[in-house]
């Protein structure tokens, strides 16, 4: 008897042209039913599932082979291909089904502790201990495929635009300036580190350097920072570098890589250029720099309006500098109780906002939770500003401007979800440039860089680098998609001596500068081209296009919201032996 059956077709390619072939299938059996004189197996393999029929045709030890069947038996079935009686329009395959005349039994399967179907309404943590089950499902495995496609076009699209693939190192010297770095003792360097790549920045600037011109790579990066939906302690990017190039030559190449990504995977037409709105539009407008803007909402100041009013609450606000902003729910005043406008305001106070002012203006009065400190002539006045109408909701935050900006656009974005106003089948792509160079952080006493401390200032901004950095703009894009961060990038900076200007406004010696970065500085001692980048974060991209809600469902094996991974228990203790050969010991009481 044969070991193998080779496989002639995949299960979910066969149809009604089929009718009449003789077919040798392999795969999973998802159920099995006895009615007697027949017996119905679901088949399934990572193209569909098609039904197989045993009957009373066939010898009996064939049949009580097919009677022993159960979910997640592995098999090999051989048989031909027939019209089905009862036609299934649930099913690809629904037209035919596949009479069996030989079955090869792989290998059992105990009763599976998940069901292996998309709807099985299971926790996370059972679908990532058991993630070998989990991928068999369809939705997994449509995922996974459509991962791979977007990297094979990937490949495709940046090697006929003239960019070559470089790996760059995956253990670096660590670099702490951002999110914490996964350290890797060397055993050969008692008492010395490696850092696993947080991105493969400066790797990348020096092939600049190195004359590559255009470079690219599927680059595997890690961060150690707390976990959410769409972050992952290990993560995948698009990475990409040019030369001679400004910003508008990377944008312009992202644009038609984008456009062929929607086209050839979506078959969704994206027009070219997409928009473009500064920071501080994108903020003053959407009250964040990842705007949606599949519906409306918008921010509107109204601090020239409540100036002179009697409110306490706005006028104190102003005199420390802050803002008195709104957003106005077009014709939903009546989906939003008192209730739901109490929840509204404890949800905006982890954003440090103190409370949340409301306005529902009516056919016939305007009523607000400040009634008492203004008029109907003042409260019509603010209605004027959002040009609001009958069953109109508006909603208004006191206090300085960066809680004002995350208040209202986190306010925005989630009454609209609840709204139903996010439609997923609609596709807003944008560019947010002109960022802030630097953001200064009260606690510690300095500036940060925004994004990186590579990225270039404009041009006209250098001049206030010693005196007002707060005021520098940078060289920096991200590139946004329904109110989601696809991806980002810069120009870098190419001359030394700027280079060095960066890390002095950041606050870094030159000591500490030498030590950190010394090797970038050194190669750029022996010419460097201008140049600029961007990198796509895939998992992210991945996940939006396929509809998922969080990255874990695009990736084979990722970790749980505790950087662990269910599956293979990492991370794991180690042997006292394995710590002494790397001069380790650890501080952790049992």
């Amino acid at each position: 008897m044969a070991n193998l059956f080779k496989r002639t077709h995949m299960c979910g390619v066969l149809n009604s042209e089929h009718i009449g072939q003789s077919v040798a299938l392999n795969g999973w059996i998802q159920k099995r039913r006895n009615l007697g004189g027949l017996i119905f197996c679901d088949l399934r393999d990572k193209s569909g599932i098609v039904q197989i029929v045993f009957n009373d045709q066939i010898p009996q030890e064939l049949f009580d082979k097919a009677d022993k069947l159960r979910s997640e038996y592995v098999v090999g079935i051989k048989g031909t291909v027939m019209e089905r009686e009862s036609k299934n329009k649930d099913m690809a395959t629904g037209d035919i089904e596949v009479y069996a005349d030989d079955l090869i039994i792989y290998s059992e399967a105990d009763t599976p502790p998940i069901y292996v179907k998309d709807d099985d309404n299971v926790s996370e943590d059972l679908r990532l201990k058991y993630r070998y089950l989990d991928l068999r499902k369809p939705k997994m495995q449509r995922n996974l495929t459509f991962r791979h496609k977007i990297t094979k076009l990937t490949r495709d699209f940046f090697d006929s635009e003239g960019f070559t693939e470089v790996e760059t190192p995956m253990l670096i010297k660590p670099t702490p300036e951002g999110a914490r770095d996964y350290l890797v003792p060397s055993r050969v360097n008692p008492g010395k580190f490696y850092a696993l790549p947080q991105s493969p920045q400066m790797f990348k600037q020096i092939l600049m350097a190195s004359g590559t011109d255009r470079y690219f790579q599927i680059a595997k990066c890690f961060r150690d920072e707390d976990l959410r939906a769409d972050r992952q302690p290990e993560f995948t990017q698009i990475d990409l570098e040019m030369s001679f190039v400004e910003q508008d030559d990377v944008i312009d190449v992202q644009e038609r890589f984008l456009q062929r990504v929607f086209k050839d995977l979506m078959n969704v037409e994206v027009q070219i250029p997409f928009p473009r709105l500064t920071f501080d539009e994108a903020m003053t407008r959407y009250g964040s720099d990842k705007p949606d803007t599949r519906f409306g909402f918008e921010l509107k100041c109204l601090n020239d309006v409540v100036k002179g009013c009697d409110f306490k609450v706005f006028t104190d606000a102003l005199e420390a500098g802050g803002d008195v902003r709104g957003i106005c729910i077009n014709g939903y005043s009546d989906k939003f109780s008192r209730k739901d406008v109490d929840k509204m305001t404890d949800s905006i106070k982890t954003f440090g906002a103190k409370g949340l002012i409301w306005i529902r203006v009516n056919e016939n009065e305007i009523t607000s939770s400040v009634n008492k400190f203004f008029t109907q002539e003042q409260l019509r006045e603010i209605a004027d500003v959002f040009e609001a109408k009958a069953n109109d909701l508006i909603l208004i935050v006191a206090a300085k401007p960066s809680v004002v900006f995350a208040s209202l656009g986190f306010l925005r974005r989630d009454l609209a979800g609840k709204l139903g106003l996010l439609d997923d089948t609609q596709y807003n792509l944008l560019w947010v440039v002109d960022f802030p160079l630097y953001e200064y952080d009260e606690e510690e006493g300095r500036y940060f860089a925004m994004h990186h401390p590579f990225t270039s200032p404009k041009a006209e901004d250098i001049q206030y680098l010693d005196t007002d950095p707060g005021r520098v703009k940078a060289n920096a894009y991200d590139i946004i998609l329904n109110g989601v961060e696809l991806g980002g990038g810069s120009i870098r900076i190419h001359d030394q001596n700027l280079q060095k200007k960066m890390f002095e406004v950041l606050g870094l010696t030159p000591e500490e500068t030498q030590s950190k970065f010394g090797f970038l500085l050194e190669a750029f001692k022996y010419g460097v081209p201008p140049h600029g980048g961007l990198a796509y974060g895939l998992d992210r991209l991945v996940m939006l296009l396929c509809g998922a809600d969080s990255i874990r469902e695009v990736m084979a094996f990722p970790k749980n919201q505790n950087a662990q991974c269910m599956m293979s228990e990492a991370p794991a203790e180690v042997t006292a032996k394995e710590l002494d050969e790397l001069f380790i010991q650890t501080t952790v009481e049992e």
